[in-house]
């Protein structure tokens, strides 16, 4: 089964009536939900949207262990989200340099975290580390300066 048809009757089984376009991506593909109720499908802070594509992913590599890694979307919200993420990023990681504290995100998603690492890994004078919040199963991201 493609991703595209995957997802499109998971969406069906969920009561979301929805198109989905699929798009090739450098490491993967893209399906790109379009629906009347996206609010709903994206969830508080992208978390229905995070599980979604866990689940389209899940089921895929099961069926195959080479299937391309899915990135579900709904309307762009991916793709803005990921802006305001590294804006962030990049301006935590200027109050490091500038003052040299470490600086602590909040807790993410692997995504997100792998997300941060990305647009940081060429940020002079800044490196960033996963560390798991004590007694609990999250984790933060730290931004310090690089010595």
């Amino acid at each position: 089964m493609s991703p595209k048809a995957l997802l499109e009757q998971l969406l069906q089984q969920l009561g979301f009536p929805a198109t989905v376009e699929e798009h090739t991506l450098e490491d993967g593909v893209l399906l790109d939900v379009k629906c009347e109720d996206s609010a709903r499908l994206i969830g508080r802070q992208g978390q229905v949207l995070s599980d979604l594509q866990y689940l389209v992913n899940r089921i895929l590599f099961q069926h195959d262990q080479t299937a391309p890694k899915v990135t579900v979307d709904v309307g762009g919200y991916r793709a803005q989200a990921r802006e305001a993420l590294v804006k962030k990023a990049k301006d935590a990681a200027e109050k490091v340099r500038r003052w040299g504290d470490v600086v602590e995100l909040e807790s993410m998603s692997a995504f997100d975290r792998r997300v941060i690492h990305h647009a940081l890994k060429d940020e002079p004078g800044v490196e960033t580390h996963s560390v798991e919040v004590e007694g609990s199963s999250k984790k933060v991201l730290l931004l310090r300066p690089k010595h």
